[in-house]
C-alpha cells in the first residue's frame, strides 16, 4: 500500500523527495515489519503534511503553509509519542523547505512560533494518552462511560403504586464527576438507599467516588441491612483509605408496612415530613465517618411513612456554609423544603437543590422518597 501510495506522486516530485535523506529513512522505517494501525495514521498525516509543505509553493491561497498546523493536532489526538515525534520532524522539514522556496516574509516567526505551541500540546496529549494506554478519543469515551454508568447506579428503582422517589445530584464546577453518589437495591418489597459523601469536590472526589461506588453498591443487598455501614467501614480499612473521609447514611424502608430504619455515619441527620402536622422533623441517628474506627457501631433511628409523609437524605453540600452554623442551614433547607407540600413531592426537587447550591461551590445531593 505504502509503495501504490509512493508512486501515485509525479516523477518530480518523487525525485526531490529522494534527495531528502530524513524521508528516505522514514520510507525504510515504514516498510520494515508489519504496519501497525499507527504506522498506517503516521504516513497518512506524514504525506498530508508532504503535500501541504510542497503545496504552499505552487498555490499558497489553496494550500498554507499553515496548515501544516492541522497534521500537528491530529497527530496529538491519534499517534503515540514516538510517531508523534517522526511526524514533528517531516513537519519540520517541509516547513523549512516552504521558509526557503517563500522566505521568511511568508513564513515568518508567527507561524513557527503557532507551529512550536501546537507541538507542544500535541505531546503533551499524547503522552498522557500514552499513560492510560489507550489511542485516539478512547480515553474520552472511557470517561464518557464511566460517568454514565455512575448515574445509572444512581437511579432509583421502579417503586410499587403508592410511593414515589427522587434523586437529584449536582455536582461542583458543573463537572460531571463529583463526591457525592448514590445507591440503592429493592426486590419490590424492602427497599434500600445508601447516600454517601466522599471528601473533596468535583473531579477531584470523582475518581475516589467511582470506586466507592462499585464496593458500596455490591455491599447493598448483599449483608444484612444492619451490617451494611460496619461492612462498608471494613472495606475502608482494608482498602487502608487514607485519602480524607467518607460520610454515609443508610435507609431501609418496607413498601408495604411503611416502617423504615435509619442509620448515620457521620452524614447530616435526615429529615421525615409529619403530613399530620405538616412540619419537617430532623432525625437524631448520628455516628462517625467511615474508615476512622475499626469497628464502626450504629444506632438505627426507626419511624413509619404513613400516606402523604416524605423522608428526605442530603449532603452536607446542601446545608454547610462557610460562618454558618449547620443547624441553620438544615432549617433553611427545611424551609424551602415545605414550598414541595402544596405542588406535590414528585415536583421542584432539582429547584430546590438548585435554590439551596446557588450560593455554594461544593456536591449536592438530595433523595426524597414520599408515601401518597
Amino acid at each position: 500500500m505504502l509503495q501504490r501510495l509512493v508512486h501515485l506522486l509525479p516523477p518530480r516530485v518523487r525525485a526531490f523527495l529522494r534527495r531528502i535523506p530524513v524521508l528516505v529513512r522514514l520510507y525504510q522505517w515504514l516498510r520494515r515489519g508489519g504496519l501497525t494501525r499507527d504506522r498506517y495514521i503516521f504516513a497518512a498525516l506524514a504525506l498530508v503534511a508532504v503535500c501541504l509543505g510542497l503545496s504552499a509553493t505552487w498555490s499558497e491561497a489553496w494550500a498554507p503553509a499553515g496548515g501544516l498546523v492541522l497534521t500537528v493536532l491530529a497527530g496529538g489526538l491519534l499517534l503515540k509519542v514516538r510517531s508523534l515525534g517522526v511526524l514533528l520532524g517531516v513537519v519540520a522539514v517541509m516547513l523549512g523547505y516552504d521558509m526557503w522556496r517563500l522566505g521568511m516574509a511568508t513564513v515568518g516567526p508567527g507561524m513557527v512560533a503557532t507551529l512550536v505551541i501546537t507541538a507542544v500540546l500535541a505531546l503533551s496529549l499524547a503522552r498522557t494518552r500514552q499513560q492510560l494506554g489507550v489511542q485516539g478519543l478512547r480515553g474520552e469515551y472511557m470517561l464518557l462511560e464511566l460517568r454514565d454508568r455512575l448515574r445509572k447506579q444512581g437511579e432509583m428503582p421502579p417503586l410499587p403504586a403508592g410511593w414515589g422517589a427522587q434523586v437529584v445530584l449536582l455536582q461542583a464546577g458543573g463537572s460531571s464527576f463529583g463526591g457525592d453518589f448514590v445507591v440503592s437495591a429493592c426486590d419490590g418489597k424492602t427497599l434500600e438507599v445508601a447516600l454517601v459523601d466522599v471528601s473533596g469536590k468535583g473531579v477531584d472526589a470523582g475518581t475516589r467516588a467511582l470506586m466507592l461506588s462499585g464496593a458500596f453498591g455490591g455491599l447493598l443487598g448483599s449483608v444484612q441491612p444492619d451490617r451494611f455501614l460496619s461492612s462498608c467501614n471494613d472495606y475502608l480499612h482494608r482498602q487502608h483509605w487514607d485519602e480524607g473521609f467518607v460520610t454515609a447514611v443508610h435507609l431501609v424502608l418496607d413498601l408495604t408496612t411503611g416502617e423504615y430504619a435509619v442509620e448515620s455515619a457521620g452524614h447530616p441527620p435526615t429529615a421525615q415530613f409529619d403530613s399530620t402536622v405538616g412540619t419537617w422533623q430532623v432525625s437524631s441517628a448520628r455516628g462517625m465517618v467511615l474508615g476512622v474506627v475499626p469497628e464502626l457501631r450504629c444506632e438505627a433511628e426507626r419511624g413509619t411513612l404513613r400516606s402523604g409523609d416524605a423522608l428526605l437524605l442530603y449532603t452536607d453540600g446542601l446545608v454547610e456554609a462557610p460562618g454558618q452554623d449547620l443547624d441553620t442551614g438544615i432549617g433553611r433547607l427545611l424551609t424551602e423544603a415545605e414550598r414541595l407540600v402544596p405542588q406535590g413531592f414528585g415536583e421542584g426537587a432539582k429547584e430546590l437543590v438548585e435554590t439551596m447550591a446557588a450560593t455554594r461551590d461544593d456536591d449536592c445531593a438530595l433523595v426524597l422518597i414520599w408515601r401518597r
